[in-house]
């Protein structure tokens, strides 16, 4: 399984996803394009994982790369590759599909809910309410056919998908403990009082248990990506269901088609 990750800052790295990725012997290759890295082509590529970052996706000015990612992302969906957007990566899906990203009215900063959307059709399914890690002051529209998927009291659109294996995540459930405190160390100037803005000492209290929950809905996210592109079904575990801080949620399993 090959994998191509873009990643936007030395601080935001694939957090849990990694640990999913070697579980499975996955080949990780990764554009650093804020060093100067091109964007990788995608043959043989699995899955693209955009992963976030501290920039807009409107800076293509000052960061002409951020083009060719867009491009990639689109190239990526058009040819039925699975496609994982966090935070930043989920807003380069939306501006790739030609939805408007701009500034929100608020910053969401810290540990908030979320809530599942009614679905009108098949797609992934969030718990009914899940507590999750959010670091973002921007927000989008909702890319033409794309499904939402969650919502949040701050931001309307925190996730959608598009086609059968394209999802855009604002919020970061790859999070990890370390992930957090490099968030706060290099991002503190953001931690300005607000009504969805933690404060440094709220995120440094977190337990490391919560972190565990929202990496197990991450690699839920990341099973149901994958499945069918590398011979593997997604389907609910008949055990039966998760008991977390996500509610009561349908514990998932990979299985591999023989």
């Amino acid at each position: 399984m090959k994998i191509h990750v873009l990643q936007h800052a030395p601080f935001e790295d694939l957090g849990s996803i990694r640990f999913w990725l070697d579980e499975r012997g996955a080949e990780v290759s990764y554009a650093r394009c804020f060093a100067g890295d091109p964007v990788p082509g995608l043959a043989g590529c699995d899955m693209l994982i955009a992963m976030g970052g501290p920039m807009s996706v409107n800076d293509e000015e000052s960061l002409p790369w951020l083009k060719d990612e867009k491009l990639a992302v689109r190239d990526a969906i058009a040819r039925d590759i699975p496609v994982l957007g966090v935070c930043l990566g989920a807003q380069l899906i939306a501006s790739a599909l030609g939805a408007r990203i701009y500034r929100h009215a608020v910053k969401e900063i810290g540990w908030f809910p979320i809530r599942a959307l009614a679905r009108s059709g098949p797609s992934f399914v969030f718990p009914s309410e899940c507590t999750v890690f959010h670091w973002h002051g921007e927000t989008f529209d909702l890319p033409e056919g794309a499904t939402p998927l969650a919502r949040s009291a701050a931001c309307e659109l925190q996730a959608f998908q598009v086609k059968r294996n394209v999802i855009g995540l604002q919020f970061h459930l790859e999070m990890t403990p370390d992930g957090a405190l490099a968030m706060v160390e290099n991002c503190r100037r953001e931690l300005a009082p607000g009504r969805y803005v933690q404060s440094e000492a709220e995120l440094r209290a977190v337990p490391a248990s919560r972190y565990g929950t929202i990496n197990e809905l991450m690699n839920q996210v990341l099973a149901y990506l994958i499945a069918g592109r590398v011979n593997q079904a997604w389907q609910p575990t008949p055990a039966g269901v998760v008991e977390s801080d996500c509610g009561r949620t349908p514990a998932l399993a990979v299985q591999v088609q023989t």
